[in-house]
């Protein structure tokens, strides 16, 4: 678990690599040994999550702990904001209107062998967690804020299925793998500075 001020602290670094790329065009470079805090050098699974009037505007991460943290955040902040194939890449002039989240991942663990379709359903609906399928050359992922939108389990894993490129059903396939794990994750406040950027 991170206090406020190391939540403070991730959320103020991907604020500072979207305005140095945006501005400068150039990577932020953070020396990891003077990092305020030692768990920001652990290899931790990351995802960062951009939004723009509460709308998604861009989610890209990695799932295996990797990268330490604080890398982690730089990178994955970069491709929410410029490769996440379903948007166009963030201009400078959204900077002020685009809010920040990081969810920091839980280790990956398989999904508990249930005798029933129905009783996967069941666990699921009761734990809600982070869901990562795989077959063959197809996996795919969705962090519990999902459940969100998608509240049902059916429909959550369908569209999971759909995601990583295999039939709706998918999960009542043989030869799947599901994993589950958790989040710890934070977003900006709102900012009340939301002047357009000249």
């Amino acid at each position: 678990m991170l206090n406020p001020s190391e939540k403070k602290f991730l959320l103020s670094l991907a604020r500072r690599t979207l305005e140095k790329y945006l501005k400068e065009k150039t990577i932020l470079e953070v020396d990891g040994e003077s990092l305020p805090s030692c768990i920001f050098q652990e290899k931790r699974g990351v995802f960062v999550t951009l939004t723009k009037s509460g709308q998604l505007r861009g989610c890209i991460g990695n799932i295996e702990p990797g990268k330490p943290l604080y890398q982690g955040i730089i990178e994955n902040t970069l491709a929410a904001a410029l490769f996440d194939p379903r948007f166009t890449p963030v201009k400078l002039q959204e900077l002020p209107e685009i809010k920040i989240e990081i969810s920091i991942l839980s280790n990956l663990k398989p999904v508990p062998k249930f005798s029933s379709y129905q009783e996967l359903l069941d666990y699921l609906r009761q734990k809600k967690p982070g869901v990562l399928i795989k077959k063959d050359a197809h996996q795919a992922t969705f962090l519990p804020q999902v459940w969100e939108e998608l509240q049902e389990p059916q429909e959550f894993l369908s569209h999971l299925c759909v995601k990583a490129g295999l039939p709706p059903q998918c999960i009542r396939e043989s030869g799947l793998e599901i994993y589950e794990y958790q989040v710890e994750h934070f977003q900006e406040e709102d900012r009340k500075d939301k002047k357009p950027i000249e």
